[in-house]
C-alpha cells in the first residue's frame, strides 16, 4: 500500500487561488477601514454621549453580524444532520469561529459603552446575559470539536450544539421587549439618527465582507486541514503495511 501523488496533491493550494483569497481579504478590511473613516469624521458627537457614541460603528455591525453567523451554523448544521456531509459541516464550523469572535468583540465593546453610560462594567441585564450565554455555547462547541478525535462523532455532536445554540439568537434579539432591561430596544438603520445612518449601514456592509472572507479562508483552510489527517492517516497504513511485509 502507497501513498500517490495525488493524495500529496491534496495538500496543495493553487498559487491563483490563495492570491485570490488575500486580495479578497485586503479588499474586505480596506472596505472596513474606509467605513471606520467615513463615519467617525461625519457624524457630529452625540448630545449626551459625545464622542463616546462612536463605538456604535463597530458594536452594532458585530451584533448584527454575529446573528447571520450563526444562522448559516444552524443551516450548515442541519444540512449536515441531514445529507451527513462534510462540507456542511466544515462550513458551519467555520461561520462558529466567526461568530464567536464577533460575539466576544460585541460584548467586550458593550461593556467598554456601558461603563460611562451606566456606570457599572457589567449587569445580569437580559440582553447582556442572552449573549454571553450564546457566547459560551459557542466556546464550547469549539471545544467539543477541538476535543473530539473522531470525524463522524464530531461533526453529529457538533451539529447538534450547533442548532442548539443557534436558537438562542432570537432570545438574544427579542429579550429587550420580552423583559425589563438597561439596554435599549434594538437598533437599526430606520431607529438610528438621520446623521449615524450612513455610517452604520456601510459598517454593516463591511463586517458582512470581513464575515464572509472569515469563513471562506477559515473553510478552505479546514478542507487543508482534513486532507493532512486523510493523508496522515495513509501515511500510517502504508508503514504498517510495509512493516507486515
Amino acid at each position: 500500500m502507497g501513498v500517490s501523488t495525488a493524495d500529496v496533491s491534496l495538500m496543495s493550494v493553487p498559487h491563483g487561488r490563495a492570491r485570490s483569497d488575500w486580495a479578497f481579504g485586503a479588499i474586505a478590511f480596506a472596505l472596513l477601514a474606509g467605513a471606520q473613516i467615513y463615519a467617525i469624521f461625519t457624524s457630529p458627537p452625540d448630545r449626551d454621549m459625545g464622542h463616546l457614541q462612536k463605538i456604535m460603528y463597530v458594536h452594532l455591525p458585530a451584533a448584527w453580524n454575529l446573528m447571520i453567523a450563526y444562522f448559516i451554523v444552524a443551516v450548515a448544521s442541519l444540512r449536515y444532520l441531514w445529507k451527513g456531509r462534510e462540507h456542511d459541516d466544515m462550513i458551519a464550523a467555520s461561520a462558529a469561529e466567526s461568530g464567536v469572535l464577533l460575539t466576544g468583540l460585541t460584548l467586550v465593546l458593550g461593556m467598554i459603552w456601558a461603563k460611562p453610560t451606566w456606570g457599572i462594567w457589567w449587569t445580569w441585564d437580559a440582553r447582556l446575559t442572552s449573549t454571553a450565554v450564546l457566547f459560551f455555547i459557542f466556546v464550547g462547541y469549539l471545544l467539543l470539536r477541538a476535543f473530539v478525535d473522531e470525524p463522524d462523532r464530531r461533526a453529529q455532536w457538533s451539529a447538534a450544539v450547533g442548532v442548539l445554540g443557534a436558537l438562542n439568537v432570537p432570545i438574544v434579539y427579542m429579550s429587550v421587549r420580552w423583559w425589563r432591561t438597561l439596554h435599549q430596544v434594538q437598533s437599526s438603520p430606520s431607529t438610528l439618527d438621520p446623521r449615524y445612518t450612513m455610517g452604520a449601514r456601510l459598517n454593516a456592509i463591511a463586517f458582512l465582507v470581513v464575515l464572509i472572507f472569515f469563513i471562506r479562508h477559515r473553510y478552505r483552510t479546514a478542507k487543508l486541514e482534513r486532507a493532512a489527517d486523510q493523508l496522515q492517516d495513509r501515511l500510517e497504513l502504508a508503514d504498517i503495511g510495509g512493516t507486515r511485509a
